[in-house]
């Protein structure tokens, strides 16, 4: 997800990857040599959200003169032909390539999908993590890899809540509670 904040859900196995205290998947606050020396919302500085989230491109747009508020601005910009936002969200999927590289490198996945409010620039966003991914990233672990756009759009994390909730009520474990609560044991 690529919008106020960059985080991704890693799945493996079929399974939610969540971490031993539920922070896995937390991209936003991984280091990135471009953004040496840049503080961070979170007190550290060098992190790919101080370069690549979109308040960070917000104001990279302002300072050459650009007026662009959120990300939904910036994507109306890109959208509408704007060469400036073009080159500023291409940046950032370099910017975002650079970590997604390490992690197909890792993990080996088979698709990389982009979702949150700047994904939808589209292309400007994703052949920039195309570009790195595809450069740095080892041959045999990107050979089969689609790196692509959420078709959810921004009802992705609805969708995803839903899901968690479904899986956890559904799940083996909570069935079994549910059976021996109704069996009264």
């Amino acid at each position: 997800k690529v919008s106020t904040g960059i985080g991704a859900g890693l799945i493996s196995g079929g399974m939610l990857q969540r971490g031993a205290r539920g922070a896995a998947g937390d991209l936003g606050h991984v280091r990135v040599a471009r953004a040496s020396g840049i503080a961070c919302r979170c007190g550290n500085e060098g992190c790919l959200e101080a370069i690549a989230a979109a308040p960070a491109l917000v104001g990279l747009l302002a300072e050459a003169g650009v007026e662009a508020t959120s990300g939904r601005d910036i994507v109306t910009l890109v959208r509408g032909g704007d060469l400036q936002a073009a080159r500023v969200v291409r940046q950032a999927g370099r910017d975002l390539g650079e970590v997604v590289a390490t992690l197909v490198n890792v993990f080996n996945p088979s698709a990389v999908v982009v979702g949150g409010t700047l994904a939808d620039a589209g292309e400007s966003l994703v052949a920039g993590i195309r570009e790195v991914v595809y450069s740095r990233s080892l041959p045999l672990a990107t050979e089969h890899l689609t790196i692509t756009t959420s078709r959810a759009g921004e009802r992705a994390g609805e969708l995803g809540a839903a899901a968690l909730a479904i899986g956890h009520v559904l799940s083996p474990d909570a069935i079994d509670a549910a059976s021996l609560a109704l069996d009264g044991s």
